[in-house]
């Protein structure tokens, strides 16, 4: 009787110490966007490669933005193919140069980010930037724009610095689809 009553409870206590735990962590509004912001510095601050090679994440940029950067990529994408295939195999087709996710084409050697202001379900994040591999050293603030969805915090835009020539990447991403179909 003692051997049948420890199988039942040794067979129990398997299966108990066995249970997934599905403990989702919610981590405050704050950290979620300070972790976007790093992930997207990691993941595509030195080089555009990143952006050619690999599939656009849905989590971390919102759908408007992911739909705008895949546009441009399949844009640069055709216009390679199409200078392959051309007359002048040997001229340049139109392709990503420089830091995209930055006002300055170089891009940067240091980050930091300045603070994070929630409003509701859209967030503000100023972006402190330096490149020091010249002299002077440039510093300059991008503005990271973020939204709230699906309760995760997305990349929405990227308002750019006066250092650089362009206003914010919608804008950017835009006008580089449509000068590749011109």
């Amino acid at each position: 009787m003692k051997k049948l009553l420890f199988l039942y409870l040794g067979t129990l206590l398997f299966f108990i110490a066995c249970k997934k735990e599905t403990t989702e962590v919610t981590l405050n509004p704050n950290a979620a966007i300070t972790l976007k912001v790093n992930e997207l510095y990691s993941k595509y601050g030195k080089s555009n490669d990143a952006v050619y090679n690999q599939p656009i994440p849905n989590d971390l940029f919102s759908s408007g933005l992911k739909k705008a950067l895949e546009n441009a990529i399949n844009a640069s994408k055709e216009d390679i193919e199409k200078v392959k295939k051309s007359d002048h195999p040997d001229e340049k087709p139109l392709i990503f140069e420089g830091a995209i996710f930055s006002s300055l084409y170089e891009g940067y050697t240091h980050y930091e980010i300045q603070s994070v202001k929630v409003n509701g379900k859209t967030a503000v994040v100023p972006v402190k930037f330096e490149y020091d591999m010249s002299s002077p050293k440039l510093i300059w603030t991008d503005t990271i724009h973020l939204i709230e969805s699906d309760k995760k915090w997305k990349i929405d835009n990227i308002t750019f610095d006066t250092i650089g020539s362009a206003k914010d990447l919608k804008t950017v991403l835009k006008e580089f689809a449509q000068s590749t179909r011109e």
